[in-house]
């Protein structure tokens, strides 16, 4: 069994998304067309019986046992945790017995969830709500950039939150990292402090407008400059440049949505700088 909140067993968050429930049977039929197809239609019945709120019985035929277990399939996907669970099981039953077989990764169930826009994320042995993360807003509108860099903040936002979604939190910083480096060049402008700031890098660019700031700003481009050499460091998140294997350790989910918000949080303060010191 995953593990999740208990009162999803009895009172349905929400029905699985038609999108992914046609991407789930799909992928249900290419595995039963790995072997005996009666036997593997009985196993996902099997599954699927307890969530769909039924009692499992045999059929007797391989064509009563593809309309049996579309019946259930379909009661199932009122559901969408108990769904998930029986479908997860099924498969991951079927690699032990069946090694041979070839069958969905929890990386890939996890983007179909996520292209549905599901809201669940499986990270075994746990089933994880992932609309309990709330990202950060970052303004959408930013008067002083053009069109091109405006694309470029939200098509990193948008794959930082699809990595998320999937369970892959070290792509998901590495992408809201990567643009804060990228967002700071904006700073390098004949428009902001004179064309002072000309430094390339993003340690060199921030301590410029740090060394400009007045008391409270020195002090959040040091916390920023803080997190982002901690991250870029083999030794600590190890990001940009790799783990390192004696000293270093992977993070967590629950670590890469705190990461995520908090450069979130710096990019919209680098922004609100940007539209100011361009006035």
């Amino acid at each position: 069994m995953l593990d999740f909140e208990g009162k999803w067993r009895l009172e349905t968050p929400g029905p699985v998304a038609d999108d992914a429930g046609w991407e789930f049977n799909l992928l249900i039929e290419r595995i039963c067309g790995q072997g005996n197809r009666k036997n593997l239609l009985e196993h996902f019945k099997y599954h699927f019986a307890p969530a769909a709120g039924a009692q499992y019985y045999p059929s007797s035929n391989e064509s009563w046992a593809t309309s049996d277990l579309d019946e259930l399939v379909s009661k199932a996907f009122e559901n969408a945790p108990l769904f998930i669970e029986a479908f997860y099981e099924a498969c991951c039953e079927l690699e032990k017995n069946h090694p041979e077989m070839e069958l969905p990764s929890v990386t890939r169930i996890n983007q179909i969830l996520s292209n549905a826009s599901m809201g669940f994320r499986i990270d075994p042995p746990r089933l994880i709500a992932t609309r309990s993360h709330v990202p950060i807003s970052v303004p959408n509108e930013v008067s002083s950039l053009d069109t091109k860099a405006k694309n470029i903040i939200r098509n990193a936002l948008d794959a930082s939150e699809k990595a998320l979604n999937e369970g892959n939190g070290r792509q998901a910083v590495q992408e809201v990292l990567w643009l804060l480096e990228t967002f700071s060049t904006a700073f390098r402008n004949d428009k902001i402090l004179d064309g002072s700031i000309h430094g390339r890098y993003f340690n060199k660019i921030i301590d410029e407008l740090k060394n400009r700031g007045e008391d409270h700003q020195k002090q959040i481009f040091k916390w920023m400059m803080a997190l982002h050499g901690y991250l870029s460091s083999p030794t600590g998140g190890g990001v940009r440049h790799g783990v390192d294997l004696n000293e270093g350790r992977e993070f967590g989910i629950a670590e890469a949505h705190l990461y995520c918000n908090l450069i979130r949080s710096y990019l919209t303060f680098l922004i609100a700088e940007h539209e100011r010191l361009q006035l």
